[in-house]
């Protein structure tokens, strides 16, 4: 049977996500934001936690993990390891673990923090990126730079187009209208909008994407799109460079 996925909407727009083998029992957590709509959710489903895999450091990530490990295996990024809760597994760049009956591949996706790790398992066809690559967007470079967070979305985006990319927030819209600023005669862009209109009017979730969405909509996987350097008056300007004027007009915009 294919493993089961499920978002888990927390706090005001976090996103922690589950992910449940049949056939081992095995269910893993990916990010503890809060305890109780997650505890909720493995209860009315019957599902134990066996492996709760934390992306980064930051509080709305964290907080449950203490209330819900309860023998659960905790796994998190070496390099990060000192500002983590308790790790059982601690892993890096390439490393490999065994979850769900299914391997997950780690990545470093520094740049929004020092630390921040991806991991992707291709039986469910996801990859948990946290704050890294998002829907629509990226996190904040609160301690990485742009060249080092344009090098961790770019192995991302090298990841198969039907990849199910399971980010850490409910930003879509906001991300949307940003978006458009910079890309206003992009078609796909211009769907995608009405696609996340509809299903927030529907108080779902727009999270997951697939990474196809995000290839041909998402400005902060574009900053090498030759069109874009044009509209940004950037057409001979590094890539990292473009990446960064992005990033730095999303920062202000509301």
């Amino acid at each position: 049977m294919p493993l089961e996925l499920v978002t888990v909407p927390c706090r005001q727009d976090n996103y922690a996500f589950l992910l449940h083998d049949d056939a081992s029992g095995e269910t893993l957590l990916v990010d503890a934001p809060e305890t109780a709509p997650i505890r909720a959710a493995l209860t009315s489903r019957g599902w134990t936690l066996t492996d709760l895999l934390i992306t980064h450091h930051h509080h709305d990530h964290v907080e449950g993990v203490a209330d819900l490990r309860e023998g659960a295996r905790v796994i998190g990024a070496a390099a990060d390891a000192h500002r983590l809760p308790p790790l059982d597994l601690a892993v890096a760049e390439g490393d490999t673990f065994t979850t769900c009956g299914a391997g997950a591949h780690v990545f470093d996706v520094s740049g929004h923090t020092e630390g921040h790790i991806a991991v992707h398992v291709p039986a469910a066809t996801a990859v948990f990126t946290a704050d890294s690559l998002m829907a629509l967007g990226c996190g904040r470079l609160f301690e990485g730079t742009a060249p080092q967070m344009w090098a961790s979305l770019l192995k991302l985006r090298a990841l198969p187009d039907d990849t199910l990319v399971c980010s850490g927030h409910e930003y879509t819209e906001t991300n949307y209208r940003f978006a458009l600023t910079i890309d206003p005669d992009n078609p796909a862009l211009q769907a995608r909008g009405k696609a996340i209109a509809a299903t927030r009017a529907k108080g779902e979730p727009t999270v997951p994407s697939t990474l196809a969405e995000e290839k041909a909509t998402n400005p902060f996987l574009r900053a090498d799109d030759p069109g874009l350097k044009t509209t940004l008056g950037m057409e001979t300007a590094p890539d990292a460079d473009v990446f960064a004027e992005i990033r730095a007009r999303r920062d202000v915009f509301r």
